[in-house]
């Protein structure tokens, strides 16, 4: 699992670690958005993440801790991305001009990137409002924990798995 705030790098590293292990990625954004940004039934989206995480193997990245229980109980790793507020901030702004008007590929088709000020306030207080939660589910998971804080700490990890691959 690939947990952390907006723009801390969780897509890109889910995708990482898929592409490294040869794992299918799952992005819980995709599961949970529909075309135009509708969101996803809630019974909808419990029953596709309980299915997702049932599969044998698998890289999740999203928080939606609503349906973290079946993910906790299937994992074997969780990595946190503990990103500061302002370089969330700042990547999520870059990401939306850079990206603007299309889809990212952790995201459904029909989702172009857009501007909204409500999502940047959102990633303003991720840490404020989520960050202790989350840390709290990390130290209860009986699994492997990670936790980067930065790219660097990202690398490095990437470079420490090449030995695991065998």
């Amino acid at each position: 699992m690939v947990m952390g705030p907006p723009g801390a790098g969780k897509s890109t590293l889910a995708r990482q670690l898929g592409a490294f292990f040869g794992l299918p990625v799952f992005h819980l954004d995709q599961v949970w958005w529909r075309p135009g940004w509708i969101e996803a039934p809630p019974d909808a989206f419990r029953a596709d993440v309980e299915r997702i995480a049932a599969l044998p193997a698998w890289v999740i990245d999203g928080n939606f801790t609503a349906t973290i229980v079946p993910r906790l109980c299937a994992a074997d790793t969780l990595i946190y991305l503990d990103c500061p507020n302002w370089l969330s901030l700042l990547r999520v702004i870059r990401r939306t001009i850079s990206g603007y008007g299309r889809i990212r590929p952790d995201m459904p088709a029909g989702c172009l990137e857009r501007f909204e000020l409500e999502f940047l306030r959102f990633v303003w207080a991720y840490n404020r409002t989520r960050r202790a939660r989350n840390l709290a589910l990390i130290e209860s998971f009986t699994g492997r924990k990670i936790i980067l804080t930065g790219r660097r700490d990202a690398q490095c990890f990437m470079d420490a798995c090449r030995p695991l691959k065998g």
